[in-house]
């Protein structure tokens, strides 16, 4: 009995003594205790957390080098490697987690659309669902500050910039032809619907070192990775109809969405300022497929379309009505892959195909032009550290433009231009806290057909101010190449610059968001040519210059009223410009002084609906009158729009939709047009007005699915 007890008393002595003690405390980097973290040593279940005063204590009887982990939510976790004798009087501090929800965000310029991002000024939803926009996702865009009402264009005027100035890319690589043709006077459309987007991302400016060619800003679309489920999608409306569908299967998806426009009966019922021959009439279509593999995922997106319209317009000039047709066939594909290479590489490469015709009549005049253009892309991404990540790649844009022109003096006459571009750009993003971090890249472009090398600077940094609110800066240079108005007549040029300086607050509470943000930016190397037109006779050079500056707010509120979220945007925009065949440094005739955005929705329980508005307030543009001396020396009145929707749900799966845009019927004006030689002393005018002051929009949308519950409303 005495030699058990002796033994016993040997084994517990030699356990009792062969326990370490692992003690410490643990510090936030301001040096305050934090409570609640776990800490332990890796692969046992030795461990504890730590108490209101950020100490710990713990025993164990592992022997040897072991890993202690120290983890708590909001920082990195930490890991210490050492022998565990070594393991007692620990003060460790712990980093803030620049990944958390909380952490600062590089925002100066961008707007957001996106379930994936930390800050979103915009919902996928109300990328379609705003009254004004009419199912447009640019006419949505147009409500965000930092955009310029050109009602007669329809394109996106950003800062002072033409519209050619900002370049819209379709999963990181470039859409060459994204906008729907029409005729003087009558706004264009976006080419691609929302139905198969799930993120936008709009640069106002200050943008990423990856993007070239674009000296204003850059709108960012991205197509869905993985759809919740199969289902099927039916629209009729009184302009047309379309008809969507989605197939899931394990590792692959297949969405198409297409549709059918003829203006027809539209023109019939409602009164036109315009004389239709032959109604706008387009056939669209677009699919996406995707397939997973092991390590990524591949795309393959594609769309087309195909318009043809005819009309006549009267012209001041002229005894008869102008005369137009157009035809035009577009088609657009894009194929990309991003996969994990290992734990710190990922790579994305990317590739697309534009082929655009267009077939032109202006009365005895024929144009007609063919472009092939294409975008290549590589980029690898490298998390060095969840403070410090790397990008850098390569791209090559290359166009090949040609027109063939004839009237009753020219038979044929053929020109064109090849416009290629290879181009390479590095980038890093460095967090040196949860509160600072900055991003830095440079972008170099060879330019073939001025066989000149640009290199861009881009900077921009962002500081968080407080729980709620971030102050950021940003600063770049752009360049890019004039367009084909110009490229097709001459070619002995200078890429177009400007530089960006960008100051940005932003507060972002729970269903509450406020932005204010100035700007500068400087142009040069702008084009400039003789004569009313570019044209085969006109002097052109590259000795254009001006500067755009001003101030943009934004304040969205989901949160004071229950069911309701609106948002208003402001902007102040000061520029000039001399370019084009300005005689002058003058403010330039797309140019508001003050733009205005409100934009409301309701949900009403009890009516199953939805009901909206958008309210839209642009100051007079200039115009030149040539009875005052001067050039641009008038503006026009202002700008003003009101427009409602209603989306009733008659079942979940079925909506009825109303939209009526400037429903109080503003008499809006675009400019003017003046006679060419003077009545009396007098150079008479005509007021350029909207084909029609009023659109009316009514459409019904089914949607059959598997929930039974999915609809179309974010599409609308």
């Amino acid at each position: 009995m005495q030699k058990i007890i002796f033994l016993f008393i040997l084994f517990f002595s030699i356990n009792f003594y062969a326990q370490q003690t692992i003690n410490g405390n643990i510090f936030d980097s301001k040096n305050n205790p934090i409570a609640g973290a776990n800490i332990y040593l890796e692969g046992t279940y030795d461990g504890v957390t730590s108490s209101e005063n950020g100490n710990f204590e713990f025993t164990t009887s592992e022997t040897g080098t072991q890993t202690l982990i120290i983890s708590f939510l909001s920082f990195e976790t930490f890991r210490l490697v050492a022998d565990i004798s070594k393991m007692n009087n620990l003060n460790i501090k712990l980093k803030d987690d620049v990944s958390s929800l909380d952490a600062v965000v590089l925002s100066a310029g961008t707007f957001q659309a996106g379930d994936n991002s930390k800050v979103n000024v915009l919902k996928p939803l109300d990328v379609v669902t705003t009254a004004s926009a009419l199912g447009d996702f640019v006419g949505a865009l147009q409500t965000l500050p930092g955009t310029t009402t050109v009602a007669e264009d329809g394109r996106l005027f950003v800062r002072g910039g033409e519209a050619e100035e900002t370049q819209i890319f379709i999963d990181g690589i470039r859409v060459f032809t994204p906008y729907t043709p029409t005729t003087n006077n009558a706004p264009t459309r976006g080419r691609y619907s929302p139905f198969l987007f799930d993120g936008i991302t709009f640069s106002t400016g200050g943008y990423s070192a990856e993007y070239g060619q674009a000296l204003s800003s850059v709108l960012l679309l991205n197509t869905i990775d993985e759809p919740a489920q199969e289902e099927t999608d039916i629209g009729v409306m009184g302009l047309g109809a379309s008809l969507g569908n989605t197939q899931k299967w394990d590792n692959t998806s297949l969405s198409f969405n297409a549709s059918y426009i003829n203006l027809a009966l539209y023109n019939a019922i409602f009164s036109n300022r315009n004389n239709w021959i032959k109604p706008f009439e387009t056939v669209s279509g677009e699919s996406v497929f995707r397939q997973r593999t092991n390590n990524g995922l591949f795309k393959l997106y594609g769309a087309f379309d195909a318009s043809n319209f005819e009309l006549t317009q009267e012209n001041i000039n002229s005894p008869e009505d102008v005369k137009f047709k157009l035809n035009n066939n577009n088609f657009y594909l894009n194929g990309s892959y991003q996969g994990v290479l290992d734990d710190n590489w990922t790579a994305f490469g990317g590739l697309s195909y534009t082929y655009a015709k267009n077939a032109m009549g202006i009365d005895d005049r024929n144009i007609k032009d063919t472009e092939n253009s294409m975008h290549a892309k590589l980029k690898f991404k490298n998390r060095i550290s969840n403070r410090f990540k790397l990008y850098f790649g390569g791209e090559y844009f290359a166009t090949d433009f040609n027109e063939n022109y004839k009237d009753l003096s020219v038979t044929n006459t053929d020109y064109g231009f090849n416009n290629n571009i290879a181009g390479a750009f590095v980038e890093a993003d460095i967090f040196l806290s949860k509160n600072l971090a900055f991003k830095a890249g440079l972008r170099s472009e060879y330019t073939a057909i001025f066989d000149k090398i640009t290199t861009s600077p881009r900077l921009s940094l962002a500081y968080k101010t407080s729980a709620k609110s971030q102050l950021s800066l940003a600063y770049g240079d752009f360049y890019q190449n004039p367009n084909s108005d110009v490229l097709k007549f001459t070619q002995d040029l200078k890429p177009q610059a400007t530089s960006h300086y960008i100051l940005n607050y932003q507060y972002n509470n729970e269903g509450q968001l406020f932005r204010v943000e100035a700007y500068y930016k400087d142009y040069r190397n702008l084009v400039k040519y003789s004569g009313e037109f570019p044209s085969f006779n006109s002097d052109f050079n590259s000795n254009g210059y001006g500067f755009a500056q001003g101030i943009d707010f934004f304040w969205r509120d989901s949160k004071t009223i229950s069911n309701f979220d609106y948002w208003v945007s402001y902007s102040y925009l000061d520029t000039k410009r001399d370019f084009k065949n300005y005689p002058t440094e003058s403010r330039p005739n797309f140019a508001n002084t003050h733009n205005l955005s409100v934009v409301g929705k309701y949900w009403v329980d009890k009516l199953r609906s939805q009901v909206g508005f958008s309210y839209a307030f642009a100051s007079g543009r200039p115009y030149t009158n040539p009875n005052m001396a001067g050039f641009l020396n008038e503006k026009t009145k202002a700008y003003n729009n009101l427009s409602l929707n209603w989306a009733y749900l008659i079942t979940d799966q079925k909506i009825l939709y109303f939209s009526v845009n400037n429903v109080l019927g503003f008499k809006n004006i675009n400019g003017y047009e003046y006679a060419n030689m003077p009545t009396n002393g007098v150079y008479e005018r005509t007021a350029l007005r909207p084909a029609t002051d009023q659109f009316f929009f009514v459409g019904f949308f089914w949607t059959i699915s598997d929930d039974k519950k999915s609809n179309q409303l974010n599409n609308l």
